[in-house]
């Protein structure tokens, strides 16, 4: 199936442009044909030099794909109709991410929603959202179900994104969508782990991967809430961890296991003393949450804001010059997990999820609460957390017979 990927320009420094493409070989091999591009590993960009029709090669190297570009960097050219151009997607775009920032929605809905409303936006060959109304948003929605035949969830994200476009930045309600044709939403049960397969994969883990997935298990974690963890979020003395800002933009507490305290503590004293070489070499700041280093200008720096699971290589803002340290990329751990998953000889598809839904369906099985589960996991209801009841060895409604404990 054929999906479009957004390219970003955006303006750098020195007279070049930032250019960013989904990795595939055959986008870096048509990148690599454009004079003095240059590819910058520890940002994971490339540049290419301003100016000499720059804008106009990419449109042609990329043709029908959507491109992201910076307003600051003036118009591409137009459709022969006069029409802008599927390309031409930085105005709204932008008025879509500054609607977002404001009212916090993480950076992955903010990619997701970008991506939905480029993808409608190409769809109509570059009309204006505002000229369009809920006929299209049906088409559209309907056009995913049945010629691409994309997931419930994908369609249904593709929903929130054109709903948010229309009632928060367009400023118009949104009516009747009830023509739209709904992708099926599959029965599946999640994957779970028996207590001897989540040994085994632990097993083949070491140093911090061992550790992000022992407290995605023991806590019951997402994958993102565990490396997005700041230090304050531990708490030692209770056992608690406050997850911040979890799906849904909710905080929860949920368990410090026993068994990970001591390599937590021990991991958290040599990210300490990077954090101290970070600051003795003028650097130091983190990535605050809600701009509150404006507020606060002081608190990028203070030990108690910093990642529990930092990277191990500070970036470079080229422009700046500025450096700081992220928090460590998903893709590290997932691809440990996959490799002990093989090691310990699985044939179920186990990812880092598998350990939240490992946690869940174990926790009910030793007789928890079905409600002290959900709001260990933040469902939002629990009908999202009744799914691991389905799961137990204990009969179609998860519960046991009274005859099996006499």
């Amino acid at each position: 199936m054929l999906t479009l990927e957004t390219i970003q320009v955006r303006s750098g420094e020195g007279g070049r442009l930032i250019v960013r493409i989904p990795y595939s070989p055959d986008y870096v091999a048509k990148i690599k044909t454009v004079a003095g591009r240059r590819w910058h590993a520890q940002e994971r960009h490339w540049t290419v030099p301003r100016g000499g029709g720059t804008l106009g090669k990419l449109q042609d190297l990329f043709p029908g794909q959507l491109i992201d570009c910076d307003p600051a960097l003036g118009a591409v050219r137009t459709q022969d109709n006069g029409k802008p151009s599927s390309s031409v997607l930085a105005p709204v775009l932008v008025d879509l991410r500054v609607a977002l920032q404001a009212r916090h929605y993480s950076k992955r809905t903010e990619q997701a929603y970008g991506h939905w409303v480029a993808r409608f936006l190409h769809f109509y060959q570059g009309r204006q959202p505002a000229e369009m109304a809920e006929p299209e948003i049906n088409a559209f929605l309907t056009h995913l179900a049945v010629k691409e035949k994309v997931s419930a969830s994908t369609q249904n994200q593709a929903l929130a994104a054109l709903l948010f476009l229309y009632r928060q930045v367009i400023g118009r309600n949104v009516g009747d969508l009830g023509e739209v044709i709904r992708a099926r939403k599959p029965e599946r049960l999640p994957v779970v782990m028996t207590r001897e397969e989540v040994k085994v994969v632990l097993g083949n883990l070491t140093g911090e991967k061992w550790l992000i997935a022992a407290i995605l298990y023991g806590a019951g974690l997402r994958l993102m809430e565990c490396l997005r963890l700041r230090v304050q979020d531990i708490d030692f003395s209770r056992n608690e961890i406050l997850v911040r800002d979890g799906k849904g933009a909710k905080d929860r507490i949920t368990m410090l296991p026993e068994s990970v305290k001591a390599s937590l503590q021990d991991h958290l004293k040599k990210a300490k003393a990077v954090h101290q070489r970070d600051v003795t070499d003028g650097w130091g700041r983190v990535l605050m949450p809600n701009a509150l280093d404006r507020k606060y200008p002081n608190a990028p720096r203070d030990w108690w804001w910093q990642w529990v699971f930092p990277q191990e290589h500070r970036w470079i803002n080229l422009q700046t010059k500025e450096q700081g340290r992220h928090h460590l990329d998903e893709s590290l751990v997932q691809k440990a997990v996959r490799e002990a998953v093989v090691m310990a000889g699985l044939t179920k598809r186990a990812t880092c999820h598998t350990f939240r839904h490992s946690f869940a369906t174990h926790l009910l099985e030793n007789g928890s609460d079905i409600r002290t589960v959900q709001e260990l996991l933040g469902h939002r209801d629990v009908k999202t957390t009744m799914i691991y009841t389905h799961v137990l060895h204990r009969g179609p409604a998860g519960v046991r017979s009274p005859l099996d404990g006499m």
